[in-house]
Parts: C-alpha cells; sequence; structure tokens
C-alpha cells in the first residue's frame, strides 16, 4: 500500500547501502541515497513518468531514472538484485541496527563470520569483539544500545506508517455497501508514536461483507482469523489489523471502549460501577434493569458518566479524569490552530523543493506567516554561505510582496557547538527574523557538558527555539543525556521555545518531555522541519504529540497573531 514513490525510495537507499558493504564508491552510493531522498519526497506519482519526467527531479540523472523505470516495469531492479546475491541476509539484517554502519557489518561478517544480531550480541557478552580494530569498548556500548532499540520498538511500527495503512482501509471498507461509520481506533487514534496492531471499526447491520472485503484487500498478505465478530489480517508491511462490526446503536461506547488506553477505561468503567451502570462495547448499561442509558456516541456516553467528551490524545490514565471531574481539561491545541510553520528547509542546503514550490504550499495551507529556516555554515556538507543567506532574504523579501496575505519570515538553523556556541555573530544573527538552534553533533557528550551546551545556546539572545531537542531518532538512536529540568527552566527564563518536531522519525519533544517542560512554564513550537512540500502535511503528528502533552494554543507560539509572535521573538532586546 505504500506509494510508487516510497516503494523506489526504500530500494534506492538499499542500494545505496549494498554498495557501502560491498565497498563501492562512496560518492556513488551517496549518489543513491540523495536520489531516494528527492524521489520519496517528490510530490507527484513517479510511476505516471517517463525518463525525462524523472530526470527532472532533483539529483536523478539518466542511470538512475533507468533503473527506476526497470523497476516499476518489472518489479525488480538486475543491479539491486546482483549486489543483494553477494551479500548474506545476516550481514543486511546486521545494518539495521541503529549505530551499525555497512562497513562495520560487512567486517563482522568477513573477520567473525557473525550473520544476525542475535550472533552479534552474544559475541559483544563474550568479548569476542575486543581486539576487532574499530570496535573498542565505547563502540561495542552503543551497539548493545542499538541492539536493545531495535528490540524495544520489536513488531512497532512508526505512527505515520500505520495511519498510512489505517486510512487506506478505511477507505476501502467505507465503500461497502451498508457501511453507516467507520473509522480506526487503539493506540493509533491516541497518535501515541509508534503502533502495534491496527483497530478498525464498523458501524453496520451485516458484519459479513466487511470481513470479507478486508480478507481479500490487495494489501493483504495473511488472513489470521476470519469470523462474524471480528477479522484479523497481516498486510504486505506486516501489520497486523484487526476489524470490528458493532451495530449503530452501539457506534458511540464501541469507539471509547476500543480506543482505550485500558488505564483509562478501568477509571470510566470504575465510574460507571459507582452509578449502578455497566460500561462495554455495546453501551452503558442500567445493571439493575440492564436498559441502555448511553452507547450511540461518545459524548453521549461521557456525559452520563458526569464527564466532558475527552479527546483520545489524552486518554493516557495521566490526570484527565480528574481534570474532567473538576472542569480543568485542557482545550488542547488542533491543526486549525496553528497560524504558521517556522522551521522549514528548501533545495538551498538539503531541502528538496525551491524556496518558491515551498513558499507556495505554505500559502495554499492558509498560513498566516512561514519561516523558510536554512542550514547555516557549521553543518559543514550544506555548504552554506553569509552571501547565499542574504541572497536567498533577498529572494524571500520580494515574494514576501507577492504573498499578501502571509508573512514570510526569514530564518536559519543554527548548529549548536560541543561549547553552546552557534554559527554566526550576534550582530550577523540580528538580521534574522528567526533562529531555531540545535544539535547535530557530538550526541555522545556527558550529561553536564550536553546541559551545559543547551543552556548557553538558550542563553543567547537570538536564538529563540531550540530545535529537535532530544535529537532522538525513534526506535534508531536515543536522545542525548541532559538535565533536562535544569534546560526546561532555562527556556522560562530566557524566553526560548522549545520545538515539537514533526517529522514521524522524531516528534521531539515527545510527550512525557511536553508534559515535563509545560510544568515549568516554557513555550513551544510545532513545526514540520519540513525538506520538501509532503513534509508540510506531517504537522498532524506535532500537533497530536502536543496534544498528548495537554498544551493549549496558549503554550504553543506559532498560533499565535503575528504581532504577538514578533513581541516573543524579541527576546527582551530593545525594538
Amino acid at each position: 500500500m505504500a506509494r510508487p514513490n516510497e516503494e523506489v525510495e526504500a530500494l534506492l537507499q538499499e542500494y545505496a547501502d549494498l554498495i557501502a558493504i560491498t565497498g563501492g564508491d562512496a560518492s556513488k552510493a551517496r549518489a543513491y541515497e540523495k536520489a531516494a531522498r528527492a524521489i520519496g519526497g517528490h510530490p507527484a506519482d513517479i510511476s505516471r513518468m517517463d525518463a525525462e519526467g524523472l530526470r527532472g527531479i532533483p539529483n536523478v540523472g539518466r542511470s538512475i531514472a533507468e533503473k527506476v523505470l526497470e523497476y516499476l516495469g518489472t518489479g525488480s531492479v538486475s543491479v539491486v538484485e546482483e549486489r543483494r546475491a553477494r551479500i548474506p541476509a545476516g550481514v543486511r539484517e546486521l545494518i539495521t541496527i541503529p549505530t551499525l554502519g555497512p562497513k562495520k557489518a560487512m567486517r563482522l561478517y568477513q573477520d567473525l563470520h557473525i550473520s544476525s544480531v542475535s550472533e552479534l550480541a552474544a559475541a559483544i557478552e563474550a568479548d569476542a569483539l575486543h581486539d576487532l580494530r574499530g570496535f573498542g569498548e565505547k563502540t561495542q556500548e552503543n551497539i548493545l544500545h542499538g541492539i536493545r532499540l531495535m528490540q524495544q520498538a520489536g513488531a512497532r511500527i512508526p505512527l505515520h506508517l500505520a495511519m498510512d495503512t489505517a486510512e487506506e482501509i478505511v477507505a476501502e471498507l467505507s465503500r461497502v455497501t451498508g457501511c453507516k461509520r467507520c473509522t480506526f481506533a487503539g493506540s493509533l487514534r491516541r497518535m501515541k508514536e509508534t503502533i502495534g496492531d491496527i483497530d478498525v471499526l464498523v458501524a453496520a447491520q451485516r458484519s459479513g461483507p466487511f470481513m470479507d472485503a478486508l480478507a481479500t484487500l490487495p494489501a493483504t498478505a495473511e488472513v489470521i482469523a476470519h469470523g462474524s465478530k471480528k477479522t484479523s489480517i497481516r498486510t504486505t508491511r506486516g501489520v497486523q489489523v484487526d476489524l470490528r462490526v458493532l451495530p449503530l446503536d452501539s457506534w458511540g461506547a464501541g469507539l471509547q471502549y476500543f480506543t482505550g488506553s485500558k488505564a483509562h477505561n478501568i477509571r470510566t468503567r470504575t465510574i460507571a460501577v459507582r452509578q449502578g451502570l455497566k460500561l462495554s462495547e455495546y453501551g452503558l448499561f442500567d445493571v439493575d434493569s440492564g436498559e441502555a442509558v448511553a452507547s450511540r456516541s461518545e459524548e453521549e456516553v461521557y456525559a452520563r458518566l458526569g464527564l466532558p467528551w475527552i479527546p483520545p490524545t489524552l486518554r493516557e490514565d495521566r490526570g484527565e479524569i480528574e481534570a474532567a471531574l473538576r472542569g480543568e481539561l485542557p482545550e488542547v491545541v488542533t491543526e486549525r490552530s496553528i497560524r504558521g510553520d517556522l522551521h522549514t528547509h528548501t533545495d538551498l542546503t538539503d531541502g528538496l523543493a525551491p524556496l518558491e514550490a515551498m513558499v507556495e504550499a505554505a500559502a495554499e495551507r492558509g498560513y498566516a506567516y512561514y519561516a523558510v529556516t536554512d542550514h547555516a555554515p557549521n553543518l559543514y556538507m550544506q555548504r552554506m554561505t553569509d552571501e547565499k543567506t542574504l541572497a536567498q532574504r533577498e529572494r524571500l523579501r520580494a515574494l514576501d510582496r507577492v504573498h499578501h496575505g502571509m508573512r514570510l519570515l526569514h530564518g536559519t538553523e543554527l548548529n549548536i557547538g560541543p561549547e553552546g556556541d552557534v554559527d554566526w555573530p550576534g550582530e550577523f544573527l540580528a538580521d534574522f527574523d528567526l533562529c531555531i538552534a540545535s544539535l547535530h553533533s557530538h550526541f555522545d557528550l556527558d550529561r553536564a557538558a550536553t546541559t551545559r551546551r543547551l543552556v548557553r545556546a538558550c542563553e543567547n539572545p537570538y536564538v529563540h527555539v531550540i530545535g529537535h531537542p532530544t535529537t532522538r531518532l525513534i526506535g534508531k538512536r536515543p536522545g542525548v543525556d541532559a538535565d533536562w529540568d535544569e534546560v526546561f527552566a532555562a527556556c522560562a527564563r530566557t524566553g526560548t521555545a522549545l520545538e515539537i518536531n514533526a517529522q514521524p522519525d522524531r516528534l521531539d519533544l515527545g510527550d512525557e518531555d511536553i508534559l515535563c517542560a509545560r510544568r515549568h512554564g516554557v513555550k513551544f513550537a510545532v513545526n514540520t522541519d519540513a525538506h520538501s512540500v509532503l513534509h508540510l502535511a506531517h504537522l498532524r503528528y506535532g500537533v497530536a504529540t502536543a496534544q498528548r502533552g495537554w498544551l493549549t494554543p496558549d503554550d504553543v507560539i506559532n498560533t499565535w497573531p503575528l504581532r504577538r509572535l514578533v513581541r516573543f521573538l524579541r527576546k527582551d532586546r530593545p525594538a
């Protein structure tokens, strides 16, 4: 069910890895990586393109275009199959370990005949790598940590991939005759950052047509169970989907029940018991008479329990029941609340789309303001210069005169150095509308050094937002070690916002850190960190993460009117 662009992106990225594993030309591997990113982020469906159209995509030349067409026509690429055949499957498994690169994986196989994750873990525990060059104690610790991250992730999949699958299945089942309602539930509806399996609910009189439809979808690889009340399948992506069909009269109770969380549902059932009621997926019933007193909508069920409707993203038994009973449930931020995106990139650095295309796409989203924040020069691979950024500012100001309904802000994403320094001096930074500062290197500094580094960045009068603060990549890289209470206090003290980065593999800050930072009085910015037009739509995941952290529009600076935002960006500097 992946888009052809995503399939080809994965194929080209694999080929780049295979080139690296086999000791091929590093520049060739990088070329395929760049092409993979460009195709994955391209807004048009590449399966409808010819060779000339493909070559119009940045970083896609003649040779790569030919391979893409070969894949689209035959389902495989001969040179990729040849490289696969040269490398044991176990080595390809090893490179999926966070922190272990292709060359190290090949060395482990060639020198120690290690060809699986379990063999590698056992070898480290047995100290079998101590004589292998490049595998010192720190490297082995990092590899073990990467293995633990894989094990923790287990069969769970990223939120956005689960969402893609769920929305496609809901669309298919909604077209089946007799469907009254259809949606997803469970942890996906609560927008957790990773999902174990997908729960889909249908309201209809007859369940059979829907169970049959799910079992015969093109994306169904295996039917695990097929029944009248529940059918479970595994998709071609390996995701389990559970379908339940409910009577329309039970829709609200069923949706509440199957959304969870389990802990939240225990609390609602306890309230029901105290009122002489029984709550199940079929409704809220009077214990004595057996009469249904609420079931058609979630609002009805919660109201009968004496509660306001609670947004699914809050249903984790983290105080939402108590807040609801006190009338203090927050009016959480929504996508409609967001007035602009404050962290985006163009092809001037590592983005995939030109400035004009990104601005036009932002305008189509109805934003009141929009910031372009390409990388600063200390991220050397991006080759930014003073002259380039000043020229971009002039182009942006010219576009600003055209887009009258949307104010364009010229910003930058600075690099926080090991000592907390940033790329440009204050007098140069003063002319930017907005400065985001992020960690892009030196992730292994100790707790005290990392804390000092972040606090010093907050204290810079020209730094307005700390980007993707922990640097984590979900399931791949842990966040840096810092005294986050001290960092959050510094943000509150200096008027520096913390980013909630909406890239689905980041979602950084995560919900638990947001809850903690909010208690310190920190303000936040929900940004996409978009590197392509398509990435602007990732905002939904950042907003959901903000909701899970109980944030209201007042907590999030890019929900504010422009005038209030500009005042915040001064950081108490003289106007």
